[in-house]
């Protein structure tokens, strides 16, 4: 009878401990990070696109055989020459008008003479008032003559100048359109080039987000960055036109001039930039939201340690954090790891975060 009872006690001890232990497991665990006070602006991640400030196609200025044409992949300073014109032809017209003006000169010389001469004839009527007249209008015409002499030879010169194409700002040759040895009309293209150390990043944003971005916000930093670099740079410009088809506004930034090291026109990049906040804010961590078909939630816990559901609306955010409106308040916690299966009530087993 005495092993029988001892028996039995054994039993409904090893039966009583696991019922224990099972109880303690039924604790779900959990993550939990503080609600905190916003005073950093929200933000809005964007992706954009590097463009160089200066790009140009560098045409012909006049008709003419080239005789230089830079090479592709060339860098070029401002007023290196990029390509140059034939001036064999336009030398041989500014000679020709170089004679035709000192003919004209030698014309103009003769009727002055002349006209000094017919005047003091005219003085003691020695000469007729139309034969007077008819010097004074010949010696006209030939200052005339010569004006217009002098400026074909200036517009010679103007030809001349344009027979080298110069750089306008530093940069690389990208595309070449005509060799040397070609002949090309006025207007033609010669040469592609780029500046690549005037960089800006162009930004496609939606257009609900233009009234948040003022005047004022365009002196705040946004930051811009890659796999390899993170940047500050100042907003430049905002453009308020909307595109009908994608109801985007478009933004350029500058960036430094050093960017040029680290990125190249054409290059995809990430664009954070901060909207305006009219007050300070709560934020949680993104990992708190809790989406679902009648609202976002998450998930507090309460001095008891217990988990109480509260209905939240969704701001902008700032990295891992988002700013929210609800029946919180600062330090208190929320569950960021482990809230999805919760429905209100339960006691928790906090993890450490």
């Amino acid at each position: 009878m005495k092993i029988i009872t001892l028996i039995s006690l054994l039993a409904l001890s090893v039966i009583s401990f696991p019922s224990a232990n099972a109880a303690s497991a039924v604790l779900p665990p959990v993550k939990v990070l503080e609600v905190k006070k916003s005073d950093t602006p929200p933000t809005m991640d964007l992706l954009g696109t590097v463009h160089s400030r200066n790009r140009v196609e560098l045409t012909a200025s006049i008709s003419g055989k080239l005789e230089f044409v830079a090479e592709p992949g060339l860098f070029v300073a401002k007023g290196d020459v990029i390509a140059r014109f034939e001036q064999y032809p336009l030398m041989l017209q500014k000679l020709e008008q170089q004679a035709q003006l000192k003919r004209a000169e030698i014309n103009l010389n003769y009727l002055a003479r002349e006209l000094k001469r017919q005047k003091e004839l005219r003085k003691h009527s020695n000469t007729s008032q139309f034969q007077l007249e008819q010097t004074q209008s010949e010696h006209d015409l030939a200052l005339s003559d010569l004006e217009i002499a002098q400026l074909k030879i200036k517009q010679i010169d103007d030809q001349l100048s344009r027979t080298l194409v110069l750089a306008p700002f530093p940069g690389v040759i990208t595309q070449r359109e005509k060799r040397a040895g070609s002949d090309v009309n006025r207007s033609e293209p010669l040469v592609q080039l780029l500046d690549t150390q005037q960089l800006e990043v162009r930004v496609f944003a939606p257009i609900r987000y233009l009234s948040q971005l003022s005047t004022k916000s365009q002196a705040k930093l946004v930051s811009v960055e890659n796999e390899a670099i993170q940047l500050t740079a100042n907003e430049s410009t905002i453009i308020p036109a909307a595109d009908p088809r994608s109801q985007t506004f478009e933004v350029r930034i500058n960036l430094p001039i050093d960017a040029n090291e680290f990125w190249t026109s054409g290059q995809l990049i990430k664009v954070r930039i901060p909207l305006a906040q009219e007050r300070v804010a709560l934020s949680v961590h993104r990992d708190a939201l809790i989406l679902r078909r009648d609202g976002t939630y998450v998930v507090r816990v309460n001095d008891n340690n217990q988990a109480e559901r509260v209905k939240v609306e969704v701001g902008q955010g700032n990295g891992d954090w988002v700013n929210i409106k609800g029946d919180l308040r600062a330090g208190e916690r929320v569950v960021v790891r482990g809230g999805e299966r919760l429905q209100g009530g339960e006691a928790l087993d906090i993890q450490a975060s």
